[in-house]
C-alpha cells in the first residue's frame, strides 16, 4: 500500500484534505479489494470464528507497531512504515464496521 502512497505523494501537497481525504478512502478501498482476491475474506472468517477480539486484536498489533515506529529515538523515521500501519489500522477498523453492519456481531454496545 505505501509503494501506491508514495506515487501519490507528490501530487498530496496539491489537494485540499477534502481531496486527499477521498483520495486515501479509494485506497483503502481498492487495498481492501485486492487483498480479498489475494486471501479470501479472511478478516470475516476469523471475525465469525472469533468475534469481536479477533478485530481488536489486529488493530491492536497495529496500534504496537505504531508507537514502535513513532517512539524511536532515531532520526530517520521509515515514514511510510509509519502511513502504511495508519492505513491497515484504518482499513482493520472499516473491516470491523463492516462486520458489525453485516449482522455478524450480536454485541451493539
Amino acid at each position: 500500500m505505501f509503494i501506491i502512497l508514495q506515487k501519490m505523494d507528490g501530487h498530496m501537497n496539491d489537494m485540499n484534505k477534502t481531496e486527499l481525504h477521498k483520495k486515501l478512502c479509494v485506497l483503502l478501498h481498492t487495498t481492501y479489494v485486492n487483498k480479498n482476491a489475494d486471501y479470501g475474506d479472511s478478516f470475516a472468517e476469523t471475525y465469525n470464528k472469533l468475534g469481536p477480539i479477533s478485530a481488536l486484536t489486529r488493530i491492536s498489533d497495529k496500534y504496537n507497531r505504531l508507537v514502535s515506529l513513532a517512539t524511536k529515538n532515531e532520526q530517520n523515521v521509515n515514514y511510510e512504515a509509519i502511513d502504511d500501519t495508519l492505513l491497515d489500522m484504518a482499513n482493520y477498523c472499516l473491516l470491523w464496521l463492516v462486520e458489525r453492519k453485516q449482522g455478524s456481531d450480536t454485541d451493539e454496545t
